[in-house]
């Protein structure tokens, strides 16, 4: 299908991307290369905490609206085939490390929890794409849900 699509001979196909891996390398790094992941260096310079992760998820959110049904797709495949997942953590692995370091700096375990839910595609999608907010509004929501911890849990005593 790719060699169809492509308008060239399976033989030609082949000749360039031997195997699968070649294939999916190729792709990916051009699909990045048209359209990088934002760098997470520029929000170190930011100070405040809440400041750089509002920057840091902007420019995150903006990158999955832009790359939402690529990414949406290889996110999924990467969760049942090996080898889409070998790529994406070759490829996304990273920034995303990245972006952990930068934007978590002394953040405790519980914020640490939910950086980690507000960095997720599917977190953005959820809010976004499903319940209608706004890139804005999906963003102060986690830098909100980040920034505060929640109350301690109350035990309900027998009565």
């Amino acid at each position: 299908m790719v060699a169809e699509r492509a308008g060239v001979q399976r033989h030609t196909l082949y000749a360039h991307f031997p195997d699968e891996w070649s294939l999916l390398l190729a792709c990916s790094g051009l699909a990045l290369e048209r359209d990088p992941l934002p760098d997470a260096a520029a929000w170190r310079a930011i100070a405040d905490r809440d400041e750089r992760l509002r920057a840091g998820l902007l420019a995150i959110y903006a990158w999955y609206e832009r790359n939402a049904d690529v990414a949406g797709c290889v996110l999924r495949d990467a969760d049942h085939h090996a080898l889409t997942k070998k790529i994406s953590e070759l490829r996304m692995g990273p920034h995303f490390a990245a972006y952990n370091e930068v934007l978590g700096a002394k953040l405790s375990a519980k914020r640490k929890a939910m950086l980690h839910l507000a960095l997720s595609f599917w977190t953005w999608r959820t809010l976004v794409r499903e319940a209608g907010l706004t890139q804005s509004a999906a963003v102060e929501a986690m830098v909100q849900a980040v920034s505060c911890d929640a109350p301690a849990a109350t035990t309900a005593s027998a009565g």
